[in-house]
């Protein structure tokens, strides 16, 4: 059975501890890269980037034609915009060695 991921009150305490800081400001810390993250993908780019962790992109899904699983008819699906979330060469190399 696989292992629970880390909470984020798990990832607030040891972040505060390793750091020597509180636990307070780790959380602004979160919370500030959260909205800053938000305003660079809303921006012209649509980029932002975790540096060492992964790259967040906004990106552009175009209308395409898909099949209802259940009945097996043809639908259209409409465009949409969606959030990517990219690995980086550094954390890819990490784990998959």
């Amino acid at each position: 059975m696989p292992a629970n991921p880390m909470s984020k009150a798990k990832t607030v305490a040891y972040l505060a501890e390793k750091c020597d800081v509180p636990k307070k400001t780790v959380n602004q810390f979160f919370e500030e890269l959260f909205k800053l993250s938000v305003k660079e993908c809303k921006s012209g780019s649509g980029k932002f980037v975790v540096p060492g962790l992964a790259r967040v992109v906004k990106a552009h899904r175009k209308a395409r034609m898909g099949r209802n699983p259940r009945t097996g008819e043809p639908i259209k699906i409409k465009a949409k915009t969606v959030v990517r979330l990219r690995a980086s060469k550094q954390l890819k190399d990490a784990l998959l060695k």
